[in-house]
């Protein structure tokens, strides 16, 4: 079982008061175990998903941005842009201030603008 923060569960909150759709814990790519945050619907692309979002948590504690862990998400990070995923980055105060939300939805376009 995947630890949730509390800005995911925040998040998870005001993406279904939005009426937007998501899946937890995506796969980045079959090689490694790396898993996306949230990845939200294709909208007007002939891809399955395309928008990623991430919330890094550990941004005000020090959190895992250091050495390895900062090496593998970059890693991570530059295989989505290949693959070409568009990656939000949240930390959890932009999602309790709107700020997360409001540029998900800016992104998103069409119903949701």
């Amino acid at each position: 079982m995947v630890a949730r923060s509390e800005g995911e569960e925040l998040l998870v909150w005001e993406l279904k008061a939005n009426r937007i759709p998501f899946e937890r814990e995506v796969p980045v790519c079959a090689d490694r175990n790396w898993r996306f945050d949230f990845v939200l619907p294709d909208v007007g692309s002939n891809r399955p998903h395309w928008l990623a979002v991430e919330i890094d948590g550990g941004a005000y504690s020090g959190g895992h941005r250091r050495g390895a862990a900062a090496d593998s998400e970059c890693e991570k990070m530059n295989r989505a842009a290949m693959d070409g995923w568009t990656v939000l980055h949240f930390t959890p105060a932009m999602v309790r201030d709107g700020r997360a939300i409001v540029t998900i939805k800016e992104t998103l376009g069409g119903e949701w603008a």
